[in-house]
Protein backbone atom coordinates (compact mmCIF):
# COMPACT_ATOMS: atom_id res chain seq x y z
CA UNK A 1 0.00 0.00 0.00
CA UNK A 2 1.28 3.46 -1.08
CA UNK A 3 1.76 5.68 1.98
CA UNK A 4 -1.46 7.97 0.55
CA UNK A 5 -3.16 4.70 0.43
CA UNK A 6 -2.11 4.23 4.19
CA UNK A 7 -2.93 7.70 5.21
CA UNK A 8 -6.50 7.58 3.73
CA UNK A 9 -7.00 4.48 5.63
CA UNK A 10 -6.59 5.35 8.75
CA UNK A 11 -8.19 8.47 8.43
CA UNK A 12 -11.06 6.44 7.17
CA UNK A 13 -10.68 4.40 10.26
CA UNK A 14 -10.57 6.83 12.45
CA UNK A 15 -13.66 8.59 11.05
CA UNK A 16 -15.58 4.78 11.02
CA UNK A 17 -16.24 5.50 14.59
CA UNK A 18 -17.98 8.78 14.06
CA UNK A 19 -21.40 8.43 16.81
CA UNK A 20 -22.96 10.68 14.24
CA UNK A 21 -24.94 9.74 11.23
CA UNK A 22 -25.27 11.24 7.76
CA UNK A 23 -27.13 9.20 5.00
CA UNK A 24 -26.44 5.75 6.92
CA UNK A 25 -22.57 6.02 7.17
CA UNK A 26 -20.44 8.18 9.69
CA UNK A 27 -20.74 11.98 9.09
CA UNK A 28 -16.66 12.47 9.17
CA UNK A 29 -16.31 9.58 6.93
CA UNK A 30 -18.69 10.86 4.48
CA UNK A 31 -17.43 14.47 4.61
CA UNK A 32 -13.98 13.04 3.86
CA UNK A 33 -15.14 11.09 1.20
CA UNK A 34 -16.94 14.10 -0.14
CA UNK A 35 -13.09 16.39 0.22
CA UNK A 36 -11.70 13.74 -1.50
CA UNK A 37 -13.91 13.55 -4.36
CA UNK A 38 -14.37 17.14 -4.97
CA UNK A 39 -10.25 17.75 -4.40
CA UNK A 40 -9.27 15.41 -7.20
CA UNK A 41 -12.26 17.39 -9.24
CA UNK A 42 -11.14 20.46 -8.32
CA UNK A 43 -7.71 20.13 -8.29
CA UNK A 44 -6.29 16.47 -10.07
CA UNK A 45 -2.39 16.96 -9.75
CA UNK A 46 -2.76 18.30 -5.99
CA UNK A 47 0.68 17.30 -3.73
CA UNK A 48 -0.05 14.43 -1.25
CA UNK A 49 0.10 16.77 1.39
CA UNK A 50 -3.10 18.17 -0.18
CA UNK A 51 -4.64 15.30 -0.88
CA UNK A 52 -4.34 13.78 2.70
CA UNK A 53 -5.35 17.52 4.39
CA UNK A 54 -8.66 17.65 2.42
CA UNK A 55 -9.33 13.98 3.49
CA UNK A 56 -8.40 14.25 7.27
CA UNK A 57 -10.23 18.16 7.02
CA UNK A 58 -12.56 16.75 9.87
CA UNK A 59 -10.92 13.87 11.28
CA UNK A 60 -12.41 12.58 14.50
CA UNK A 61 -14.44 16.08 14.44
CA UNK A 62 -16.79 14.38 17.08
CA UNK A 63 -13.92 14.22 19.90
CA UNK A 64 -14.52 17.87 20.72
CA UNK A 65 -18.37 18.97 20.90
CA UNK A 66 -19.22 22.54 20.51
CA UNK A 67 -21.50 22.12 23.50
CA UNK A 68 -18.40 21.63 25.53
CA UNK A 69 -17.38 25.36 24.90
CA UNK A 70 -18.96 28.62 26.21
CA UNK A 71 -21.65 30.29 24.56
CA UNK A 72 -20.79 33.03 22.09
CA UNK A 73 -18.33 34.10 19.49
CA UNK A 74 -15.31 33.92 21.81
CA UNK A 75 -16.81 29.90 22.64
CA UNK A 76 -16.99 29.35 18.96
CA UNK A 77 -13.59 30.61 17.80
CA UNK A 78 -11.81 28.68 20.48
CA UNK A 79 -13.70 25.28 19.23
CA UNK A 80 -12.58 25.94 16.22
CA UNK A 81 -9.05 26.95 16.94
CA UNK A 82 -9.07 23.63 19.14
CA UNK A 83 -11.03 21.49 16.57
CA UNK A 84 -8.12 22.57 13.91
CA UNK A 85 -5.32 21.94 15.99
CA UNK A 86 -6.68 18.34 16.34
CA UNK A 87 -7.11 17.91 12.93
CA UNK A 88 -3.43 19.12 12.01
CA UNK A 89 -1.95 17.05 15.03
CA UNK A 90 -3.92 13.53 13.79
CA UNK A 91 -3.48 13.71 10.30
CA UNK A 92 0.55 15.10 10.98
CA UNK A 93 0.47 11.56 13.15
CA UNK A 94 -1.19 9.65 10.86
CA UNK A 95 1.39 10.73 7.98
CA UNK A 96 4.53 10.64 10.35
CA UNK A 97 3.42 7.02 10.82
CA UNK A 98 2.88 6.41 6.92
CA UNK A 99 6.87 7.42 6.17
CA UNK A 100 6.27 11.57 5.08
CA UNK A 101 9.32 13.76 5.31
CA UNK A 102 8.53 16.24 7.90
CA UNK A 103 8.34 19.09 5.04
CA UNK A 104 5.20 17.18 3.63
CA UNK A 105 3.71 16.96 7.50
CA UNK A 106 4.07 20.62 7.99
CA UNK A 107 2.62 21.49 5.01
CA UNK A 108 -0.34 19.27 5.68
CA UNK A 109 -0.54 21.26 9.06
CA UNK A 110 -0.14 24.48 7.76
CA UNK A 111 -3.40 23.77 5.28
CA UNK A 112 -5.30 22.47 7.78
CA UNK A 113 -4.64 25.48 10.00
CA UNK A 114 -5.34 27.72 7.22
CA UNK A 115 -1.76 29.29 8.08
CA UNK A 116 -1.46 31.63 4.95
CA UNK A 117 -4.94 31.57 3.54
CA UNK A 118 -4.83 34.06 0.32
CA UNK A 119 -1.12 33.49 0.07
CA UNK A 120 -0.21 29.98 0.38
CA UNK A 121 -1.65 28.15 -3.02
CA UNK A 122 -1.89 24.91 -1.42
CA UNK A 123 -3.82 26.45 2.02
CA UNK A 124 -6.07 28.17 -0.66
CA UNK A 125 -6.74 24.87 -2.53
CA UNK A 126 -8.11 23.45 0.53
CA UNK A 127 -10.20 26.28 1.40
CA UNK A 128 -11.66 26.28 -1.95
CA UNK A 129 -12.02 22.37 -2.00
CA UNK A 130 -13.97 23.24 1.75
CA UNK A 131 -16.37 25.65 0.30
CA UNK A 132 -17.30 23.68 -2.65
CA UNK A 133 -18.20 21.10 -0.20
CA UNK A 134 -20.22 23.05 1.80
CA UNK A 135 -22.14 24.47 -1.00
CA UNK A 136 -22.58 21.53 -2.66
CA UNK A 137 -23.65 18.61 -0.01
CA UNK A 138 -24.32 21.37 3.38
CA UNK A 139 -25.42 24.46 2.08
CA UNK A 140 -29.14 23.57 1.51
CA UNK A 141 -30.00 22.17 4.60
CA UNK A 142 -27.98 24.46 6.96
CA UNK A 143 -29.76 26.73 4.94
CA UNK A 144 -33.05 26.39 6.83
CA UNK A 145 -31.62 26.81 9.92
CA UNK A 146 -30.45 30.34 9.54
CA UNK A 147 -32.01 33.38 9.27
CA UNK A 148 -32.37 34.76 5.78
CA UNK A 149 -29.69 37.64 7.01
CA UNK A 150 -27.45 35.51 8.98
CA UNK A 151 -27.47 32.99 5.86
CA UNK A 152 -26.75 36.06 3.55
CA UNK A 153 -23.53 36.79 6.50
CA UNK A 154 -22.39 32.96 5.88
CA UNK A 155 -22.79 33.01 2.31
CA UNK A 156 -20.75 36.63 2.15
CA UNK A 157 -18.12 34.71 3.96
CA UNK A 158 -17.71 32.06 2.43
CA UNK A 159 -17.34 33.49 -0.81
CA UNK A 160 -14.61 35.85 0.56
CA UNK A 161 -12.61 33.04 1.69
CA UNK A 162 -12.38 31.53 -1.84
CA UNK A 163 -9.87 32.40 -4.65
CA UNK A 164 -11.28 34.49 -7.84
CA UNK A 165 -11.05 31.26 -9.52
CA UNK A 166 -12.85 29.14 -7.52
CA UNK A 167 -15.89 31.65 -7.34
CA UNK A 168 -16.05 32.23 -10.85
CA UNK A 169 -16.42 28.08 -11.34
CA UNK A 170 -19.21 28.48 -8.43
CA UNK A 171 -20.96 30.75 -10.81
CA UNK A 172 -20.66 28.00 -13.92
CA UNK A 173 -21.54 24.83 -11.51
CA UNK A 174 -24.13 26.43 -8.82
CA UNK A 175 -27.44 28.15 -9.69
CA UNK A 176 -27.60 30.32 -6.52
CA UNK A 177 -30.48 32.58 -5.77
CA UNK A 178 -29.92 36.41 -5.51
CA UNK A 179 -28.22 37.94 -3.60
CA UNK A 180 -26.08 35.32 -3.16
CA UNK A 181 -24.97 34.89 -6.57
CA UNK A 182 -23.39 38.39 -5.97
CA UNK A 183 -21.10 37.33 -3.50
CA UNK A 184 -19.61 34.70 -6.18
CA UNK A 185 -19.03 37.87 -9.10
CA UNK A 186 -15.47 39.40 -9.46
Amino acid sequence: MTALATSFAAIDAANAHDPDMVEDQPASLLYGQRMTAEQTRLFPDARAALQIAARGQHIERWVLRRADYPEGREGYLTWRRDLARHHADRVGNIMATAGYDQPEIDAAHRMLLKQGIKRDPDVQALEDVICFVFLKWYFQPFSTTQSPAKLERIVQKTALKMSPEARARVLEEFDLPAPFDGFFKA
